[in-house]
């Protein structure tokens, strides 16, 4: 399969910083991000996140900007407003009919267990952490978070992390399952997507981050580590495969990671501007360990 991802892979070089969270040093971040663009602005979603002893992912914020790199906050969600022990990466989207949907990934409090929680609002920034479905509730055996959705031809294609909540020895695994609904509610799984290899720098867990159908399939771009003592420094890869339900890993070596101490390059999303350009947006490591979210522009 022939494939050119520069469009897509990011430079760190290229890019400047659109957040910066509150507060510097390890376990500090601000990322996660997910972008839709509509009527002239960027919309953006991302968490906030202190050092798991003093709260872990605290907040959600969905925001705002004309030129993808100055934002203004439209709304912050806690994570004592959606009943939860930390918040990850959350997912915006539009619906075919126009209104909005924020899907936040959500840890049960004191059992490892995440679930995934959707708001819906006829615009962003008016949701109501009150009013929200469960739609990815996992089960006892496996937690969910970090859904990235796509919606094509009618069709929602979501792939999202999936992990052993209760197994001590599984600690720092993860996987990507592909799921599929008409309507971003009620979802099918079809089974796993892409996992990591054994004793390679993605043997601890794959999550996919961003994915694109191409004429000859699918591309993805996901997270991986190699031990679960990388949690929260994975770097970026790439897989690809005929079906979306059925990605393998391209290269022996992460494709895109930070040049400081922990590497860690995750998260990427996509937003397509008009025009034909493509703006990038990801959490990266900084010297100091901060994690801050920068963005590229690409023709």
């Amino acid at each position: 399969m022939r494939i050119d991802v520069n469009a897509w892979l990011p430079v760190p070089e290229r890019s400047v910083t659109a957040v910066v969270p509150p507060e510097t040093g390890p376990g500090h971040w601000a990322g996660a991000p997910s972008a839709v663009v509509c009527d002239g602005w960027i919309h953006l979603a991302y968490r906030l996140h202190r050092p798991v002893a003093q709260g872990g992912g605290h907040a959600v914020v969905v925001a705002r900007s004309r030129d993808g790199v100055r934002f203004e906050t439209l709304q912050v969600i806690t994570k004592e407003e959606m009943e939860a022990e930390s918040l990850e990466r959350p997912t915006l989207v539009r619906t075919p009919r126009g209104r909005w949907r924020l899907y936040l990934s959500c840890a049960t409090y004191g059992t490892g267990h995440w679930r995934v929680e959707a708001l819906e609002a006829g615009a962003p920034g008016r949701f109501d952490a009150g009013k929200r479905t469960t739609v990815l509730p996992g089960d006892p055996k496996t937690g969910v978070k970090d859904a990235v959705i796509v919606q094509r031809d009618g069709t929602w294609h979501l792939w999202a992390c999936c992990h052993p909540p209760a197994d001590p020895q599984a600690v720092g695994q993860m996987v990507t399952d592909y799921a599929t609904s008409a309507d971003g509610l009620l979802w099918t799984w079809h089974g796993t997507a892409l996992s990591g290899r054994p004793n390679a720098w993605d043997g601890r867990g794959a999550r996919v981050s961003a994915v694109r159908f191409t004429r000859d399939g699918v591309l993805a771009f996901y997270d991986g580590r190699a031990a679960a003592a990388e949690t929260g420094e994975e770097r970026t890869g790439i897989a690809a495969g005929t079906e979306p339900g059925a990605l393998i890993p391209l290269g022996d070596r992460p494709a895109a990671e930070s040049p400081h101490e922990g590497r860690g390059l995750r998260y990427l999303a996509l937003v397509d501007l008009p025009g034909g350009r493509t703006r990038l947006y990801y959490e990266f490591t900084r010297a100091d360990g901060t994690h801050e979210l920068r963005t590229e522009l690409r023709p």
